[in-house]
């Protein structure tokens, strides 16, 4: 148990934030799963902006680190870039 007064509010602090971090990294997984789904590449290309303005979010706040946040978006981008073919 913590000691100190400071300490406690440290917990308190940590755990709202982790469950914060959590919640956004969820929906970003979701986002992600819901662009690998598409097939319409039109679609999918506006679905990618605001998926990746999100990632970026992300990995700005390091819920996400910026490897994967770079990772997940160069992913999504060759496999709506396959739409089209």
């Amino acid at each position: 148990m913590a000691n100190h007064k400071s300490a406690l509010k440290r917990i308190r602090q940590t755990e709202s934030r982790r469950l914060r971090n959590r919640y956004y990294a969820k929906t970003a997984r979701n986002a992600v799963r819901r662009i690998r789904k598409m097939t319409n590449q039109a679609e999918a290309q506006a679905a990618f902006k605001t998926v990746c303005a999100m990632l970026d979010r992300l990995a700005s706040k390091k819920a996400i680190s910026k490897n994967k946040a770079a990772n997940l978006k160069s992913k999504l981008a060759h496999h709506i870039s396959k739409l089209a073919a």
